[in-house]
């Protein structure tokens, strides 16, 4: 079985929180996870290559946002919602929910995004 580096709690840095869920396929992945179920690559990744998943996973985890339980050859994935809620208060919170609002519902359900040109 394959042990996963999770960052302890009180390491967890804002910043790093912030960088991994500015990505739209993480936010998306966030917000999928959001209901506290855990979920597979499989189950995650719609029509975005393993691979690739497998990467934002990465960066989510590093970042302290995301918990990988191994079982078998299946990894779950979920949000450490408690834990995060405890070291920043109603972060995800807002930021989960301002994402649904725009349209993030999984990882490869990307909004259109208005022109930064636009007057």
């Amino acid at each position: 079985m394959r042990h996963y580096f999770h960052p302890e709690i009180e390491s967890i840095c804002l910043p790093d929180v912030l960088f991994a869920l500015s990505d739209p396929t993480r936010l998306g992945i966030a917000v999928a996870l959001g209901d506290g179920q855990e979920r597979t690559v499989g189950e995650l990744g719609g029509s975005i290559a393993k691979s690739t998943m497998t990467h934002h996973l990465k960066i989510l985890r590093e970042a302290g946002t995301l918990r990988v339980r191994s079982e078998g050859t299946r990894c779950y994935n979920s949000l450490r919602l408690e834990e995060l809620q405890a070291r920043f208060p109603g972060l995800l919170d807002q930021l989960l929910g301002y994402a649904v609002t725009c349209g993030y519902t999984s990882a490869d359900a990307h909004p259109a995004r208005p022109s930064r040109l636009a007057p």
